[in-house]
């Protein structure tokens, strides 16, 4: 290999997640803005895009979130009727082995998204198209309640990874004493 000559790319872990984990949103987003040129009945433009919000929070749930982040939550009412998440997450030598760029587009479309229903929303109010305020909302539901969901997972792997890591340590330097 000449030193003009770089080196193929790493080809993604993932891209059928990674396609999907975009896609989803994106279709959503893309549907909103052009539905009313194809159809002016608002039903069915509502139908098609709630469904599309529903298959995008459903993959990234279920899906993109543990393929490319290695996170996953649920959340269960216990019998006395109290709601409790439930995280799960890989162990350190599975986050390290997840692909940064994957990571990267996993947590960039989940925070950017809201961020684009908030700006369709006010154009919806300047164009005085209240009922497509309704789409907006559910949008911003779905999509705040994955950002809650696995900013907590986040959270709580980041401190079992370090707990695992200071346990670790301490049984290293016990292990040390130990002779």
């Amino acid at each position: 290999m000449s030193e003009e000559e770089a080196p193929p790319p790493v080809p993604y872990k993932n891209p059928q997640t990674s396609f999907c984990h975009v896609f989803f949103k994106l279709a959503a987003v893309a549907v909103y803005v052009v539905c009313g040129i194809f159809s002016d009945d608002f039903v069915v433009n509502f139908v098609v895009v709630i469904i599309l919000l529903a298959v995008d929070f459903w993959t990234v749930k279920n899906v993109s979130g543990r393929k490319l982040v290695g996170l996953r939550y649920w959340n269960e009412v216990t019998e006395e009727g109290k709601s409790e998440w439930r995280f799960e997450s890989l162990d350190a030598e599975g986050m390290s082995q997840l692909d940064s760029r994957e990571k990267r587009i996993f947590w960039w479309s989940l925070y950017l998204m809201p961020l684009v229903w908030i700006f369709l929303g006010f154009i919806a109010i300047l164009k005085l198209e209240l009922d497509y305020l309704l789409v907006i909302v559910v949008a911003l539901v779905m999509h705040i309640s994955n950002i809650i969901g696995y900013t907590k997972c986040s959270k709580e792997a980041k401190a079992r990874i370090k707990d695992l890591a200071k346990a670790s340590v301490q049984q290293g330097v016990k292990a040390m004493f130990a002779l």
